[in-house]
């Protein structure tokens, strides 16, 4: 198991370097080190000394990955690739293009994010799960077809739908709940109920059906037949039986939503005004800001593949017979 875990660690390293990499050249082959200074500058006739002093002060005066004019390994390090991307590494973010701390930016907006991500993963999973058992358990039915029919619609609204339609209905109308905003400590629960219940909802008719199918494939196996021949009721069979032999595609499932309870949502944090990760990078990305760009894809790539190697793991714990070599 330990050599399992350091080996993905390992294998992690290039993934890393390449997300980087990638990152970098796609973001200057939008725009050069002279556009940014530009455009954060904000000035329409903007001097070429001011240009200039704007790229040494943040550290863009330097060649993109290779300094011909260096000497040996300073080749590779007197570079913006060397200066901005490789120590994220350690941790350091850096100071965005506007000179606000980077690290400290996450540091105080992970709250929020964390507020409104945590909720919403695990109630849209009890309900996602619990929903999708009461369609297995009423298979072939009227109740079945028709919340089979209530997914396949929620599936084809688009997700602003709820946004827009959740804040005129329930803040607009019936005044219940702020429409946006955000306040510290337990004050903060009026703000983040909304956002959590829209959340939920936009992803319930996709992952009910998806874990629907999922029951279905496991109810029609042998051990089910069994169970059912020793004279167990529908519903231990379905939850003793059926849930615990799926685990594995809902783990699998599950990972894909874990970058998403550190960076939050982009869309519920932008319309609702709640100052998390998810809202900083739709600001970064509208003010091409490549520091804080850089710095999330980063931190959304190790929380990917840390995800990976935590689902990897909880397959020995839900299922036995599943090795680490």
């Amino acid at each position: 198991m330990i050599a399992y875990i350091v080996r993905r660690l390992l294998y992690a390293i290039p993934i890393l370097l390449g997300v980087n990499l990638i990152t970098f050249a796609l973001f200057f082959l939008v725009n050069s080190p002279d556009d940014m200074a530009r455009m954060q500058l904000g000035v329409k006739r903007v001097t070429p000394e001011a240009i200039q002093q704007w790229k040494a002060e943040r550290g863009y005066d330097k060649p993109l990955v290779w300094n011909e004019a260096a000497s040996g390994f300073h080749k590779m390090s007197e570079t913006i690739f060397f200066d901005k991307s490789l120590r994220m590494f350690a941790l350091d973010f850096g100071r965005s293009d506007d000179g606000r701390d980077i690290g400290l930016e996450i540091r105080s907006r992970m709250v929020p994010s964390l507020a409104i991500a945590v909720p919403t993963f695990f109630l849209s999973l009890f309900v996602t799960v619990s929903f999708a058992l009461l369609l297995v358990f009423f298979r072939a039915t009227v109740l079945d077809t028709a919340g089979v029919v209530l997914c396949v619609a929620a599936m084809s609204i688009s997700g602003l739908f709820y946004i827009i339609g959740g804040q005129y209905v329930v803040s607009k109308v019936w005044n219940l709940v702020p429409i946006s905003g955000y306040a510290s400590g337990l004050d903060a629960t009026r703000f983040l109920i909304l956002p959590v219940i829209i959340s939920m909802l936009a992803g319930l008719g996709s992952s009910a059906r998806w874990y629907r199918a999922i029951f279905l494939e496991e109810i029609n196996r042998d051990y089910v037949r069994t169970a059912r021949a020793k004279g167990l009721s529908e519903l231990r069979v379905l939850f003793r039986h059926v849930l615990k032999n799926a685990l594995i595609p809902i783990l699998t499932g599950v990972v894909v939503v874990i970058p998403t309870l550190f960076m939050g949502s982009l869309l519920i944090e932008s319309f609702f005004g709640i100052p998390g990760l998810g809202s900083y990078t739709i600001d970064a990305i509208g003010s091409q800001d490549f520091a804080v760009v850089r710095a999330m894809v980063f931190i959304g790539s190790v929380l990917y593949i840390l995800g990976l190697l935590l689902t990897d793991i909880s397959y020995t714990l839900v299922d036995p017979r599943v090795r680490l070599q």
